[in-house]
């Protein structure tokens, strides 16, 4: 059986601590002032996050969005990702002025690569998948991990051994670390789905809605544990090239 890639780039880490500031950040917040007044003024650290959507709603987007507001708030990211290479992550973050770059060089987002490239797809290889990767975060100097996404760690393996995953990762999080999920909804059960959603302290839902003769996304806010604010927010946006999220006032969207 081959051996999952999970391997880091190469470059070293470098404290800069004292460059960035070392006041408690207690909050992940996404960067962007007007997108964390929707969200309850941020989600608490030390939460388990759920972002939950169909394909092309804005998951990796809003995701990207966050790791941006980690670098700015001194805290270190671990991304393991299972499309994105470590020169299409780059360039991404770029096209949505939310370059990282010289974070990525100093050591404080760190991504690791889920090659599956002559893997064999069977139950015991994938919940071995999710085993190395749970070891890791714990283990990790990471404040924030960040699995995008978990859907294709699904098709080959019980909903149950999903289930169990998140309950470590939930144990992880009562400990002070921050484990933000994404998945497609379609890939589990209703009954699975409702045992996801209250393992996990914050759950975000993105749809796409048709307004007018273009879509947009939109973004409920279902729960945010330990929020500072009430939660059930519905939060408007569309993806600009050079500009990233722009918000769209939700009476405009017609949702």
């Amino acid at each position: 059986m081959a051996e999952l890639d999970l391997s880091a780039s190469e470059n070293q880490s470098a404290d800069i601590s004292e460059l960035l500031g070392k006041e408690e950040k207690r909050i992940l917040t996404t960067g962007n002032a007007e997108i964390d007044k929707k969200i309850a003024d941020g989600l608490p650290l030390g939460s388990l996050i759920l972002i939950e959507g169909e394909n092309d709603t804005g998951k990796s987007v809003f995701t990207q969005q966050i790791i941006s507001g980690s670098m700015r708030n001194n805290l270190r990211v671990d991304l393991f990702s299972t499309e994105l290479t470590t020169k299409s992550f780059l360039t991404q973050m770029e096209s949505m002025s939310l370059d990282i770059s010289d974070f990525f060089a100093w050591g404080y987002i760190r991504l690791f690569h889920c090659h599956l490239v002559e893997f064999k797809w069977t139950p015991d290889a994938m919940n071995d998948i999710l085993e190395r990767i749970i070891m890791h975060v714990k283990f990790s100097n990471a404040d924030v991990a960040i699995i995008d996404s978990l859907t294709i760690f699904t098709e080959y393996t019980s909903q149950e051994a999903v289930l169990s995953f998140l309950t470590q990762a939930k144990n992880i999080c009562d400990h002070g670390k921050t484990i933000l999920i994404t998945m497609h909804s379609y890939a589990f059960s209703d009954e699975t789905l409702t045992r996801i959603r209250s393992i996990c302290d914050a759950h975000l839902l993105l749809k796409r809605k048709l307004m007018g003769d273009k879509y947009v996304m939109v973004l409920e806010v279902v729960k945010v544990r330990g929020a500072r604010k009430t939660t059930g927010n519905l939060v408007s946006f569309e993806v600009h090239p050079g500009y990233g999220m722009k918000i769209i006032p939700v009476s405009l969207a017609k949702v």
